[in-house]
């Protein structure tokens, strides 16, 4: 069973679209359901997708939002972060995502340098995606300093989920990969939470907090919280899908490794390269007459 955030029994979580939107099957999840979800105190995930054929996957296993996000800097493009990749680098693979699900809410990341400058820079970049690539929603990193270009994307019919805490955009502000939110700027990312509702954010991811403050986060905001590395209080949980899939060599500490990727892949392809070099792939079985 799944327990809301004020400890109350809900309904039991499937993780799929057709809990979030109530069992309506051949459409999909939108923002609406998100938040209806979040009244039911429903916990739900949200996995990150770069490509068509492995959207399909999470898309028919039930994952309701896939995020494309600008980790594909590291994953797919390797950076060793998210900064150097573009709107251009991204509107590809968003689009990909789309055509490769049909019951998920997309949601592209807006990379750096695509909406800091200004509320139009970040319209114009958010609406590229929604056009181009077909997205459902973007999101976007900071706090109060960013509550223009929220407000603006908001009235302009574009759907904005926050990102607070370990925002990567800014790592070389922060001085590396940290965790954020302990003391007084705990604080801080509180009214930048409750800042960023009141601008219109339809939900809030929090990376790398401590787990109470973004229990308490949670418990403020009549918004979902997503949590990445931020405890079990939030509403949701995101993972990159290399991570959870056991790809990455060195996973964060908050990642939990639900297979072994890496080693099947190794095996494999391993299996292929000693079946050639005997001659036992291809066989007849594998051939055309």
């Amino acid at each position: 069973m799944s327990v809301s955030t004020s400890g109350t029994t809900a309904s039991p979580a499937t993780g799929s679209p057709t809990a979030l939107y109530g069992g309506q099957a051949g459409r999909r999840v939108t923002v609406r359901d998100i938040a209806a979800a979040r009244q039911r105190g429903e916990r739900w995930p949200m996995v990150t997708a770069y490509d068509a054929m492995t959207a399909r996957v999470f898309d028919q296993a039930g994952i309701p939002v896939l995020l494309v996000g600008d980790s594909a800097a590291m994953v797919v493009y390797g950076y060793d972060s998210t900064i150097p990749v573009s709107v251009d680098d991204l509107l590809p693979l968003a689009a990909a995502v789309v055509r490769g699900s049909s019951r998920a809410l997309v949601v592209a990341d807006l990379p750096f340098g695509s909406y800091q400058s200004s509320p139009q820079q970040a319209l114009e970049s958010a609406a590229r995606f929604m056009k181009e690539a077909g997205v459902h929603a973007v999101k976007v990193e900071g706090g109060r300093r960013i509550l223009p270009q929220v407000e603006t994307l908001v009235s302009a019919g574009i759907p904005v989920m926050a990102h607070l805490g370990l925002t990567p955009q800014s790592v070389n502000a922060f001085g590396g990969y940290r965790v954020q939110g302990r003391g007084e700027a705990g604080d801080e990312l509180m009214a930048d939470a409750k800042a960023l509702e009141h601008a219109g954010a339809f939900s809030v991811v929090l990376e790398c907090v401590p787990a109470e403050l973004a229990e308490r986060v949670t418990a403020s905001l009549s918004i979902p919280t997503i949590g990445i590395g931020a405890g079990p209080g939030t509403d949701a949980q995101v993972l990159v899908w290399q991570d959870l899939m056991g790809l990455t060599p060195h996973p964060a500490r908050f990642v939990k490794k639900y297979a072994d990727l890496a080693g099947e892949m190794d095996r494999a392809v391993r299996d292929f390269a000693a079946e050639v070099s005997t001659g036992a792939f291809p066989t007849a079985e594998h051939s055309y007459r």
